[in-house]
């Protein structure tokens, strides 16, 4: 039963791999182009020259002044915005519909009465990727269950034909039945989970890398800054804090980049790891049923 949903969970995967193939070049050639005909207007600079000093509060302007690392400082921060985006709908399709801890409730509470029918039920108003698994685990559950009485039928009848005797019947063990429970939670956990976690790397990848890229554009601007004043000869007081506060536009941005990256992984980790939890707990209650009712 597994399986069924093994072709749509592909294709879901190659979508997002694509996504990703894509969106990061378009991001960074939006990101070029804003740098260099929105900041570097010559609007934004003092007589219409990018090489000139930016107009005073524009700043638009300071920011061009940051340097070529600016763009790409750019894209790692509407590359975080773009994926964290993405990563939200993706996780919120799969937590389904209404609370998955009422939805948990809800399905422990058919097991607890013995209605796996009305678990199913609730399975199918979830529509998410816990109510599949649960769905599936439970499919299994009940063939179990069915199997489990019709072995017990069969040994009635052949204990009723030899009272005397005692007859062990060919019965499954226990133990078996629910490890092929067990099993088919976890590949159809296999099966429905691993998207969640799609992209997430390039968020973690982005919150490290995005400050130290800030940390070379600002390195980079102050040996410019140093190096054009040694050049002049003359200390140049108004050129030098220029050209630091040029320099730090990149630490700002990268520093920007990076904690909205920290915030969107630390947030989605734990919205995959509640959506986990709910299915281990599921997963614990229907074995534990079985166990007690069979």
């Amino acid at each position: 039963m597994a399986q069924q949903p093994k072709k749509a969970d592909q294709q879901s995967n190659k979508l997002q791999s694509v996504f990703a193939l894509i969106a990061i070049p378009v991001i960074f050639i939006i990101c070029i182009l804003l740098y260099k005909f929105v900041l570097g207007s010559s609007s934004n600079f003092e007589g219409g020259d990018p090489n000139g000093h930016p107009l005073p509060g524009n700043y638009l302007g300071i920011v061009y002044k940051g340097g070529v690392i600016v763009p790409v400082l750019m894209a790692c921060f509407l590359m975080v915005l773009t994926f964290s985006i993405e990563r939200f709908i993706t996780i919120s399709k799969a937590a389904g519909k209404g609370s998955v801890s009422n939805f948990v409730r809800a399905v422990k509470a058919a097991l607890n009465s013995d209605d796996i029918n009305a678990a199913l039920q609730q399975c199918d108003k979830q529509q998410g990727s816990v109510g599949n698994v649960v769905r599936t685990t439970l499919l299994k559950y009940k063939e179990m269950g069915e199997i489990t009485k019709k072995e017990k039928q069969g040994a009635t009848v052949l204990n009723a034909g030899n009272p005397g005797a005692i007859i062990v019947a060919d019965v499954q063990d226990k133990e078996q039945k629910i490890a092929a429970i067990q099993k088919e939670l976890e590949e159809a956990t296999s099966l429905e989970l691993p998207m969640l976690e799609k992209n997430l790397t390039i968020i973690a990848t982005l919150a490290s890398v995005a400050t130290l890229i800030g940390l070379l554009g600002t390195v980079i601007g102050m040996i410019k800054a140093f190096a054009a004043i040694a050049n002049a000869g003359a200390p140049d007081a108004v050129a030098l804090a220029t050209g630091i506060s040029e320099a730090l536009i990149n630490t700002a941005l990268g520093i920007s980049g990076s904690a909205l990256a920290i915030i969107a992984y630390n947030y989605f980790t734990s919205a995959i790891d509640t959506l986990t939890y709910s299915i281990d707990e599921i997963g614990v209650s229907i074995t534990q049923t079985y166990n007690s009712k069979f």
